[in-house]
């Protein structure tokens, strides 16, 4: 990034074989984790087995920990943060990349279940940023868990095996749709089944589907009421093209920066400052609630690091990245994007100083000092990044959880992996910018 005229480099043409072999290595393990973390749920579950897998314990309020030490605390089963004691006083800050594991989705209602048409319905409220017609008429499985009022928990996993039923919902045939009015959130409704009852009773499919959930799961459709059960797409994370340079993937956005904040540092030996990884949930629906990145448990967790030491200053000389997606250039659709402003793919990590919309609204805007700061440390450990804005000023925008780490009075900045069809059931990125954001993960647990 030192020459005279600034230009992103395409990581194939700079990177060795040896590099391009490790990337291809390094995404199949983030292919297992997207396969395997379908919710958030899941990702939490997931994550704090590879950090027990590398020697991390769960954290212990008021114990005293030393350099090197590596910790976990599980919020709620559905945001995580994991942590390596630095040598240097929490005084001296620390290093924080944040990521979100919520992804847009559809959600069962607390009073889903109904009959219409000979068929069997769940009703869904959607969650996060959708495009609605886009999960029409694709393969959907049901994860999640059935709290029930004797304090038990039963597990949802179906579709998810090759050997499962799917779920499905319905679109209209172009032969019908003339005067076709766009999909809305009351159309998308879940086909869970029609075999009736062989009885002359009212809803008699609705009755023949509670039987058989009551048979396998010992439940009621009151206990629909306190169960969170989520409807996402069953296909897997596939490489795509004859290269097989990319992936496509349920989730991308934003597990694509969360596993690589994660797994740079499950390879921290004893770091200098404290590094810390935040995988939060919330962040699609404005990181709200107790598992988001605005509840206390962020902070609570970094003043017990603290030990004693002075929190207010420990906070001012800290440093985050927040780990979020940016939009990938689309020549299919360059009207919406500011082409010298934009992110590529195959270039590496995406910095974006600010997002919000239009003038700025929702930002936080990075200070410039941190981001030379920050640049500089890439440039040294020959980390392929670039710079973008999210699209055409007055076209759209998004927000991420940089403002509310700044709200901490933490100095932070967004980077993230650039990507296509950002929050469609199925997401396309490239392998070398997800590597890429691993390796640069490292470089600033390490380095600032």
């Amino acid at each position: 990034m030192s020459e005279l005229m600034y230009s992103p480099k395409n990581a194939y043409e700079v990177l060795s074989a040896e590099e391009i072999n490790e990337a291809q290595e390094y995404c199949e393990g983030y292919k297992k984790f997207l396969n395997n973390g379908k919710t958030e749920r899941e990702c939490v579950k997931y994550a704090i087995n590879l950090a027990k897998e590398n020697g991390f314990v769960e954290f212990i309020d008021g114990k005293k920990y030393n350099a090197g030490d590596k910790v976990y605390v599980n919020q709620k089963n559905k945001s995580a943060i994991f942590a390596v004691i630095g040598k240097e006083s929490p005084e001296k800050g620390f290093n924080i990349t944040a990521g979100h594991i919520d992804s847009p989705r559809l959600d069962i209602r607390p009073n889903p279940l109904y009959e219409d048409g000979n068929m069997a319905y769940f009703k869904t409220h959607y969650y996060g940023g959708i495009r609605k017609y886009q999960w029409t008429a694709i393969p959907l499985s049901l994860i999640g868990v059935i709290c029930k009022k004797d304090g038990t928990t039963v597990e949802v996993n179906i579709g998810e095996d090759e050997n499962d039923p799917v779920f499905y919902i319905t679109d209209l045939l172009p032969h019908l749709a003339k005067d076709a009015k766009p999909i809305h959130a009351e159309d998308l409704n879940i086909v869970i089944g029609s075999i009736p009852e062989n009885d002359e009773k009212e809803g008699k499919i609705k009755n023949a589907i509670m039987k058989l959930l009551n048979e396998k799961y010992g439940i009621n459709e009151c206990d629909f009421q306190t169960a969170e059960l989520e409807a996402v797409p069953a296909a897997k994370a596939q490489d795509v093209g004859f290269d097989r340079s990319l992936i496509a993937s349920y989730g991308h956005d934003d597990r694509i920066c969360s596993y690589p904040a994660l797994s740079s540092l499950l390879t921290l030996d004893i770091p200098e400052k404290t590094c810390v990884a935040v995988l939060v949930d919330k962040e699609e629906i404005g990181s709200a609630g107790i598992t988001g990145m605005r509840s206390a448990f962020i902070t609570d967790f970094l003043l017990a690091l603290c030990d004693g030491s002075n929190a207010r200053i420990a906070f001012k000389n800290s440093a985050a990245i927040s780990a979020d997606v940016s939009a990938a250039f689309d020549p299919t659709f360059a009207g919406v994007y500011e082409k010298r402003n934009s992110a590529f793919i195959n270039c590496g990590p995406s910095i974006c100083k600010y997002t919000g919309h239009g003038g700025k609204a929702g930002a936080s805007d990075a200070c410039p000092e941190f981001i030379a700061k920050l640049a500089g440390i890439f440039d040294k450990n020959e980390i392929l990044y670039q710079f973008c804005e999210l699209g055409r000023i007055d076209q759209g925008g998004g927000g991420t959880v940089a403002q509310y780490i700044a709200d901490r009075n933490i100095e932070v900045v967004d980077i993230g992996v650039a990507m296509l069809s950002m929050h469609a059931p199925y997401e396309l990125a490239s392998k070398t910018d997800i590597y890429m954001m691993h390796k640069l993960c490292k470089a600033f647990y390490e380095n600032y």
